[in-house]
């Protein structure tokens, strides 16, 4: 799955910013290019969470930032997709939101630190 391939410009939203994104019916993967500062590991383990998400339940999936500036998950598919499970992709959402807990709250405060200038807390 190429960053280069897939054209996400129907993602930009006046109050959100898309972090990364999987769509299961082209097979691609998208990092928004604002984010290459981000640890490689970080970069890594966002591109897993995403790609395993579409793999397993389908549809697209992608990372994105509120106005507020926290991290959300968002799930959808396409309305001719029989086979989406949206029962199932709530359920993983959750069960991601769960065991990554840690991982969001470092990339919302990096987003607030780096997009909305915020201090660094103590």
């Amino acid at each position: 799955m190429d960053n280069e391939e897939i054209n996400y410009d129907d993602m930009n939203y006046v109050d959100r910013v898309v972090l990364c994104g999987s769509n299961s019916y082209d097979k691609k993967y998208y990092l928004n290019p604002q984010f290459n500062m981000l640890p490689d590991q970080v970069k890594e383990d966002i591109k897993i969470i995403c790609v395993l998400f579409t793999e397993e339940v389908g549809g697209l999936f992608r990372m994105e930032f509120n106005e507020e500036g926290d991290l959300e998950l968002v799930t959808e598919a396409a309305e001719e997709d029989i086979l989406y499970d949206e029962i199932g992709a709530g359920l993983l959402v959750k069960e991601i939101q769960k065991n990554r807990k840690e991982l969001f709250e470092e990339l919302n405060l990096f987003y607030r630190v780096i997009f909305f200038g915020e201090e660094m807390p103590d």
